[in-house]
């Protein structure tokens, strides 16, 4: 059975119904990309998955013993995000919280998943610095770290490289590659970047009020509209400018 499947899916936003008719399936050790213009609905259809946004018709069924807090998720980032006031470790093993249940204290088990966290993400030796004085790659490491530490199943992560210069960008890229493929947690990205999406996804999701396009990334490149999007990014990077 799917990790999460959407049926008949319509989700709102102020009251204005941003995406709808929404089909689609997210099996365990997939990488699905959701790709799209500015206000598409993306980071909308991201809280709904989650259970912070209820859909407004359908419904978003998991299953293979998924539960929703179990979920790991990197937002985008938030000014309030880069200036949190506690060091790397605390930061990391607060991801924690969801399987703490009524427990008052982090247990043996949570200390030791939190180290084995920043072990993989290399940034153990950071365990005690402050949060808000590490750069931005090393601050998305930290939090990455964090969603692992709440999922052994499924991330979301929502435009996790936005800020970031090209060369840690493409080490981040790698990271979630590697998490994807070792590990076999499957993963949901909201990206930008179209061209890595296609490159490192195994399949794409297409919003643009409905969905344009859900398959293999194989067959988007193929399809009418990922040729078509393919190519305006081409356009706009070769113009400087990138859509959302």
């Amino acid at each position: 059975m799917a990790l999460i499947r959407c049926e008949d899916v319509s989700i709102g936003y102020e009251g204005q119904t941003v995406v709808k008719d929404l089909y689609f399936s997210i099996q365990a050790g997939d990488y699905l990309c959701i790709v799209g213009e500015n206000g598409s609905g993306k980071s909308t259809l991201v809280k709904s998955l989650l259970g912070l946004k209820s859909v407004e018709k359908g419904r978003i069924i998991y299953g293979d013993g998924l539960k929703q807090n179990e979920i790991g998720y990197l937002p985008q980032q938030t000014d309030a995000q880069k200036d949190f006031p506690a060091s790397v470790y605390e930061v990391i093993l607060s991801g924690r919280l969801n399987s703490r249940g009524l427990k008052p204290f982090y247990t043996g088990a949570d200390k030791k998943a939190a180290v084995e966290k920043m072990e993989l993400l290399g940034i153990r030796d950071l365990a005690r610095q402050c949060f808000r004085d590490l750069s931005g790659g090393q601050k998305q490491r930290a939090l990455l770290a964090r969603a692992l530490c709440a999922t052994k199943t499924l991330l979301l992560l929502d435009e996790p490289v936005t800020g970031l210069d090209p060369i840690v960008t493409a080490e981040f890229y790698q990271l979630i590659r590697r998490i994807n493929r070792e590990s076999g947690i499957a993963v949901v990205m909201v990206s930008h970047d179209i061209e890595s999406a296609v490159e490192d996804a195994s399949h794409i999701l297409h919003l643009q009020e409905r969905m344009l396009f859900f398959g293999t990334a194989q067959d988007y490149r193929k399809s009418r509209v990922g040729k078509t999007f393919l190519e305006s990014a081409d356009k706009d990077a070769d113009g400087g400018v990138h859509h959302a």
